[in-house]
């Protein structure tokens, strides 16, 4: 494999490379696992012909058939079906935080990303990696290959807090490029409308995607710090709160406990699973977690 951008250190691909099923048993567990399926590859066993198309690979071409009928045609084969694992990466404004963590919340969220995406095109399946905002800022489509790995890598590598969070809107905008059973991993602070964010996931589900939803916050973000009037600024509206943080810390400590409740809840009752860390933590016990 070629060699990987930085946000891809050698001692996280030794270590990862304890976690090789990981990914694999958290697919086969929900889907059908690899198979046998008519459809255009790249192995022995013969399918069928069909006409020559612009933009096919011209080295497809069976050339003794062109002799004979004075027709281009290619030959397509039986091929194993690889599994897919789409990757969402939150890259709004709100992912910048950074307080008590040693890094933001997005560097964290898209390192881990990269360790995803490294093992998911180490176990030679196909993997595509959307930034979403409000919106999708960027997409690369499902690929295997070394080359299609570096980009994803590269892209996250140099990843950047964007607009305000619309996590629901961003996953509707992206449903039509997701068709068939696969895994459907999302990284998030999840500071959004739960109700929304559980309409936009239905269609996935209902496609018979396999939901993994990864909490990533700041532990700062779990309580409130601070004494006397403090000023909080939000990081996308620009708005402006002047509080006492001790006389609310209890009920904000209460309210976020309350959120990840719901998190855990949801997405229990729809079959999903939900991990939750925060960037002063390793995200290896997520690959555990994934794992079991």
């Amino acid at each position: 494999m070629a060699q990987a951008p930085s946000i891809l250190r050698p001692e996280d691909m030794a270590r990862l490379a304890n976690y090789r099923f990981a990914v694999r048993m958290m697919a086969e567990g929900w889907l059908s696992g690899r198979h046998r399926a008519k459809g255009r590859g790249s192995s022995s066993d013969f399918l069928e012909y069909r006409a020559y198309s612009p933009g096919d690979d011209p080295r497809l071409i069976d050339w003794r058939a062109y002799a004979r009928t004075d027709r281009l045609q290619l030959k397509t084969f039986e091929h194993e079906t690889h599994l897919e694992c789409h990757l969402f990466v939150d890259s709004s404004a709100s992912m910048g935080y950074r307080e008590l963590g040693p890094i933001s919340k997005l560097e964290y969220a898209s390192h881990f990303a990269a360790c995803v995406a490294w093992l998911v095109v180490r176990g030679n399946d196909r993997v595509s990696l959307q930034l979403v905002d409000d919106k999708v800022r960027h997409y690369i489509q499902p690929g295997t290959t070394a080359a299609h790995l570096n980009c994803c890598l590269n892209l996250l590598e140099h990843n950047t807090a964007g607009g305000k969070t619309d996590l629901p809107q961003a996953l509707e905008r992206s449903k039509g490029l997701i068709q068939r059973p696969c895994t459907l991993m999302i990284v998030s602070d999840f500071l959004c409308d739960m109700s929304a964010l559980q309409s936009a996931l239905n269609p996935y589900l209902h496609r018979g995607c396999k939901v993994v939803l990864v909490q990533v916050l700041d532990k700062g973000e779990l309580s409130l710090n601070g004494q006397g009037l403090a000023r909080f600024v939000d990081m996308e509206s620009g708005a402006r709160v002047i509080c006492n943080p001790d006389e609310l810390s209890r009920v904000y400590a209460e309210r976020m406990h309350a959120i990840q409740q719901h998190m855990y809840a949801m997405a229990a009752a729809r079959g999903m699973l939900f991990l939750s860390t925060t960037t002063d933590r390793s995200f290896y016990p997520l690959f555990d977690a994934l794992a079991r």
